[in-house]
């Protein structure tokens, strides 16, 4: 049986976290690899809405073991913030079923007032980040002065390192105009939270090589999506870490080669949070019904997401450099009732149609859209569970989102609800 990737083929919100908890029901372990809780997942389960940051969603699953793993940076107030919010939802999370990496980075405070205040200095040139600490935790680990969950159990080693990582920190924070950090106040945080965190603390690569010897399924799911990847995306309103596929390994210490197979997630229309280029965004009647139909709100900070057709272009493109095998389209019920569609097949740039993403920051804001357009159809989706309960125009649009992005459907979302959905190809069977 082959352990599964998950990741978004598009700028996130694509409706990972429902596949990655209706997948889950197959697997025994589910891995977080890359990220923060600049992410957000929601899951509907009944009457229930749990809403997942840090946590992997297959924590909600009885008998399920979650590792957050040493890709991911951990801001640890909010881990214990999102526990207690979750047990409150009858949810039971303890050591026995959640794992942290030793080797994980810890985003902190300071991290967060470095983020602000330097998206503040931007003015209209922002990124828009969350605001959370992400990227100068990310900055942090690979400047080699990170504090890692590890830290924490050194009490002697401790001190030296938060006064080396606020030499470098004051010194921005003064340059940008915000209140310093005193050292003593963070170690204080540091020392309160450390027997908190410490119980949940182990080995991850070690433990994940053990399940991978008796035969366990396990399933890795990334944060945000292939267009906020730092290297493959759209430079430089990205997310601060490798988003594909690729980062499972490495981010949870395990070889490559056991993972075998790449579900790539997209909507069946286009969305983004924040700044950047968005070649099909529709600033009008069309994508404030996408919007309102498809609830699109950031789950982790609120901002309404823009909306626009299906870029075919930009999903190949993350089919390939992700090595994605197949898809899970999700959200088909939102293009319920539209007359026409329109699918993105190519930008014109320069009196040119290209068929990719270009990668200059210039390139990619003036590229425009290059439409087919398709029937829609005035039946509802919503709820179907098999293809019969398609309308046939709803199957010809999916079967052209295949060919365009060369990848198959492996799921169908119907709804948010976990069950609805319709299962072509079981990704734990390859």
């Amino acid at each position: 049986m082959a352990n599964v990737a998950v990741v978004g083929a598009q700028w996130g919100d694509e409706g990972k976290g429902k596949i990655v908890d209706w997948l889950s029901s197959r697997a025994d372990v589910v891995v977080r690899f890359q990220g923060g809780h600049n992410a957000g997942h929601t899951l509907v389960i009944g009457n229930k809405v749990l809403k997942l940051s840090l946590l992997p969603s297959g924590i909600v699953r009885p008998g399920k073991l979650g590792i957050i793993g040493n890709g991911v940076v951990v801001d640890p107030w909010a881990l214990l913030a999102e526990i207690e919010r979750i047990r409150d939802q009858d949810v039971e999370v303890g050591p026995e079923n959640l794992l942290l990496a030793e080797n994980a980075a810890l985003i902190l405070p300071v991290h967060g007032a470095l983020d602000r205040a330097r998206e503040a200095s931007r003015g209209e040139a922002k990124i828009g980040t969350t605001g959370r600490g992400i990227g100068p935790a990310y900055e942090d680990k690979t400047g080699r002065r990170a504090i890692r969950v590890c830290d924490l159990a050194d009490d002697a080693a401790l001190p030296g390192k938060v006064e080396s990582l606020l030499a470098h920190h004051n010194a921005l924070l003064r340059a940008l105009g915000a209140d310093e950090v005193d050292p003593a106040e963070l170690l204080a945080q540091l020392r309160e939270i450390a027997p908190k965190i410490l119980p949940y603390v182990g080995v991850v690569w070690e433990r994940l090589d053990a399940l991978k010897r008796e035969g366990k399924r396990i399933l890795f799911e990334g944060a945000q999506g292939a267009m906020l990847d730092i290297d493959h995306g759209t430079y430089p309103f990205v997310t601060s870490s490798n988003t594909v596929a690729g980062q499972a390994a490495a981010g949870s210490g395990i070889g490559p080669k056991s993972i075998g197979y790449v579900l790539g997630i997209t909507k069946a229309y286009t969305t983004r949070v924040g700044s950047g280029p968005f070649p099909t965004e529709q600033e009008n009647e069309i994508g404030r019904r996408l919007g309102e139909r498809g609830h699109e709100f950031g789950t982790v900070t609120g901002r309404p997401r823009r909306c626009g057709w299906f870029d075919a272009v930009m999903v190949r493109q993350a089919v390939k450099t992700g090595g994605i095998d197949g898809i899970a389209l999700t959200k088909l019920d939102v293009l319920d009732g539209f007359k026409t569609l329109k699918i993105c097949i190519g930008y014109e740039l320069d009196g040119q149609v290209l068929q990719h993403f270009p990668a200059g920051q210039s390139a990619q804001a003036n590229a425009k859209a290059v439409y087919e357009e398709w029937d829609g159809w005035e039946e509802s989706t919503k709820g179907a569970r098999s293809w019969a309960d398609l309308p046939a125009t709803a199957i010809k649009y999916i079967r052209r989102i295949e060919e365009l992005i060369e990848a198959p459907v492996a799921l169908l979302s119907t709804s948010p609800e976990r069950d609805d959905t319709i299962l072509v190809r079981d990704p734990f069977a390859d």
